[in-house]
């Protein structure tokens, strides 16, 4: 679709007519650890003199508001002011936002009116940004993917490609953990890879989404199992007061969302997607065919003040193919006899019920996880040929987790433990130079954990002061069962020089058990387990930094970070050793090779970030981090990491309108990845080639070239039409706006003839000649979406 008819299209919707407006913005105000209604709360909108006054039961309504996005303001004696940003409001229903309060120790005897501001939690007072729902939708170049979005934020790199690997301060991908109202997911992308995480379409629909805070470090004792970050997606409730639905259509999939009552305790959200992938990439020419589908629920039941049931669901179904009918191009040829097809099916359920006392609550969070991955693939793709890919693995978890929080005078206790199965099986075949690697394979153990935090503020709420307690174990193998061996203290210290700047640090110690993919490998089926002695990766890690915050809705902060990994697993590819942090940012699976050892690591830098919450119509974030990521190779030197892209800059900005108009623009700047040269000798022997029709890398040169550096920008423009029983918003999303092409690392391919016949090497019958194919990305990607909300 070319841009100029998509802008004509768009445009053409300037002659609808709009209706009267009425919005409404209602909800209840609580006591955030006893959920105990707050009466005679003031809620206002900043801005603006509509304000309200809770009642006897917590509950407030502000009325006769233009649809648009506004901020809102709560202030009670006793308890720490609160602002909600990004607030979006139509006439169609009213959109009801429940907040919590938290209680302010000192000063219980006066009122103080501040303006808006951001709330840090005195566990992490720093490493933690938060991503309101609304922002997700208008970021430019997101398209309602929250994978792409979180690429705005510091520390995060963005991929050269067109995946959604995250990639946390020059850690791996697969070291971040992910939960969904409280219940851990394994991924958040389709086509995800195994061992790791990423893919091409992020899962979750932000429909659900209230808003989503993102630990890039420094993440509480509460959470563990991660190394890089940990990220909290907090879902809304469906709609207390009447049935809702939508529909979005987009570039890729359309989505169906419904949400409403079911009784009058008890509210539901519900939504599909199917994405025409596959249609649009075959007629686009496109060597491969995506399809996917996903669903996702939640029901939340309130059967009193003191107790609550949340159940949710996320699942996906994932389909890729090849197509033979493309063009010929080398390019094509070479994707063609490289890429499996695939297939894979997971989901996620789990129930989170909460009970409420005088001075806090306990949460009890039982969930299940699976995930069924399978890929094949023949010799030049011809099944009369030999098979030289057919994989099929399973990964289940059930697990059980109980947390305590409460309030106990200035102290912030809280607690916990969890345990959970873990059952994983492969039947593993793949035809590789040096030979056949074939296994079946299944194990099945238990692990289990624990922690404490207390958390308090000192002199006059100007120091606070967060020290947390972390173990884990396993049943797997002997260096796991002791979870004192993985004893993790967490400690942070915020101290505020006054109520605009404070100085904010934290260290802890981070343990990560390596993935299943490399738990479960053999050499051959009925072989013993070859990694069962691999220990929990550990990290060291030192995050302390300034915080300026206007209290006019804008903050500047500036992060140093250090991270010191240890005992990384070292793991044989091609009969060289390589660090596993190198690998994961690829289709496929990662891990399932033998461990060869351990080593260290690091990852050192400094993070820049101003953040404008939206003022006076105007949003937007700045974003540099400048790092260094280096892991010990086979000689125990420092190399550079696959992912030490050395510098990252993001800027998003953009403006409310009038008549319902918003424009945005993104700008990312990212540095070239570091990436392995090819041996071209080894992978150019026809008994190699004709197998593995790609280079091999030549490990004994690893990481030592470069990418060029990359920059893209995105652009955005929304029109919504709030008519009376409905709402229309028509956006263009525009992603590389500047049709900038970018190099990823080449493609060796044959060096054909004339009429299409692969040559033998100059002299050297037993090679093929080959060339180095320049591989581009970066096409121009605009996108008109329509959501339909009733």
């Amino acid at each position: 679709m070319s841009i100029k008819f998509t802008l004509a299209l768009l445009f053409s919707f300037l002659s609808l007519t709009v209706l009267a407006q009425n919005a409404i913005i209602k909800g209840k105000i609580t006591n955030s650890f006893t959920n105990q209604p707050i009466a005679g709360a003031t809620v206002s909108i900043q801005g603006k003199t509509n304000n309200a006054i809770t009642d006897s039961l917590g509950d407030y309504s502000l009325s006769n508001l233009a649809p648009g996005v506004y901020n809102l303001k709560i202030n009670f004696i006793g308890y720490k002011p609160k602002s909600v940003f990004d607030i979006a409001v139509s006439n169609a229903k009213a959109t009801v936002l429940d907040i919590t309060l938290e209680t302010e120790v000192s000063n219980l005897d006066e009122v103080v009116i501040q303006r808006a501001r951001f709330v840090k939690p005195i566990e992490s007072p720093l490493s933690l940004r938060t991503i309101g729902a609304t922002e997700i939708k208008r970021n430019p170049g997101g398209n309602r993917d929250i994978s792409k979005v979180i690429q705005s934020l510091p520390g995060v790199s963005a991929p050269v490609s067109y995946r959604n690997d995250i990639i946390i301060r020059g850690g791996a991908p697969n070291e971040n953990r992910f939960y969904l109202d409280g219940i851990e997911i394994p991924n958040i992308n389709h086509f995800t890879t195994q061992g790791s995480s990423g893919g091409p379409v992020g899962l979750i629909n932000v429909d659900f989404i209230k808003e989503v805070d993102f630990y890039s470090g420094a993440f509480p004792a509460a959470r563990g199992n991660a190394l890089s970050s940990v990220f909290e997606f907090k879902q809304k409730d469906g709609n207390p007061d009447k049935m809702g639905a939508s529909l979005t259509v987009g570039s890729s999939d359309f989505a169906v969302v419904a949400d409403g009552p079911i009784s009058k305790k008890t509210t539901y959200m519900a939504s599909y997607r199917l994405s025409y992938l596959q249609g649009l990439f075959k007629l686009l020419g496109l060597p491969f065919l995506p399809s996917y589908q996903d669903f996702q629920f939640k029901l939340k039941t309130k059967f009193n003040t003191k107790n609550e049931l949340t159940i949710v669901g996320l699942g996906a179904i994932d389909k890729a193919v090849l197509n033979f009918n493309t063009e010929k191009t080398e390019s094509n040829l070479y994707t063609i006899a490289n890429f499996p097809e695939n297939k894979q099916d997971n989901y996620t359920i789990g129930a989170v019920y909460k009970i409420y006392r005088e001075k806090g609550f306990s949460t009890l969070v039982l969930s299940r996880n699976y995930l069924n991955n399978k890929a094949y693939k023949f010799q030049d793709n011809d099944q009369s040929k030999i098979q030289t890919l057919d994989y099929h693995s399973t990964e289940t978890e059930n697990k059980l987790r109980l947390e305590n929080s409460s309030l106990e005078g200035k102290y912030k206790i809280s607690f916990g433990a969890g345990v959970e199965t873990a059952d994983y099986t492969t039947n593993s075949l793949q035809v590789l130079p040096g030979g056949t690697e074939g296994y079946i394979s299944a194990i099945n153990f238990i692990k289990y954990g624990a922690f404490a935090q207390v958390s308090a503020p000192y002199l006059a709420d100007k120091l606070n002061l967060s020290f947390g307690l972390r173990l884990d174990g396993n049943s797997f193998s002997s260096k796991g069962e002791n979870p004192f061996k993985t004893l993790s203290p967490r400690f942070s210290a915020s101290y505020n020089f006054n109520e605009k700047i404070s100085f904010n640090f934290n260290t802890g110690i981070y343990y990560q058990l390596p993935a299943y993919t490399v738990l479960g490998f053999r050499n051959n089926t009925g072989g013993p387990l070859l990694n069962q002695n691999v220990n929990y990766i550990r990290s060291a890690q030192v995050v302390a930094g300034l915080e300026y915050n206007t209290l006019k809705s804008t903050k500047f902060t500036v992060e140093g970070f250090f991270k010191n990994y240890s005992r990384y697993p070292m793991v044989k590819v091609f009969g060289d050793v390589i660090p596993l942090a190198n690998l994961g940012a690829d289709f496929g699976v990662v891990g399932n090779k033998p461990v060869i050892g351990e080593t260290e690591g690091r990852s050192y830098g400094l993070e820049f970030f101003a953040q404008q919450r939206l003022n006076k119509g105007f949003y937007g974030i700045f974003a540099l981090t400048l790092f260094r990521s280096e892991f010990k190779d086979k000689l125990g030197e420092y190399v550079q990491s696959s992912w030490n892209n050395r510098y990252i800059l993001s800027m998003t900005a953009g403006k409310i309108l009038p008549k319902n108009w918003e424009i945005g623009a993104k700008v990312r700047l990212g540095g070239g990845s570091p990436y392995t040269p090819y041996d071209i000798a080894f992978s150019s022997l026809k008994s190699n080639y004709s197998i593995y029709p790609q280079g091999v890398q030549d490990y004994d040169r690893l990481n030592e070239s470069r990418l060029k550096g990359f920059y893209q920008l995105d652009a955005r423009v929304d029109k919504k039409y709030p008519f009376k029983k409905f709402n229309l918003n028509v956006y263009l999303d525009i992603q590389n706006l500047t049709y900038n092409k970018y190099e990823t690392q080449s493609q060796l391919v044959l060096d054909r003839d004339a009429s299409g016949n692969a040559q033998d090497a100059p002299g050297d019958a037993t090679r093929f000649k080959t060339k180095l194919l320049t591989n581009t990305s970066g096409n121009i990607l605009p996108t008109i979406g329509v959501i339909f909300e009733l």
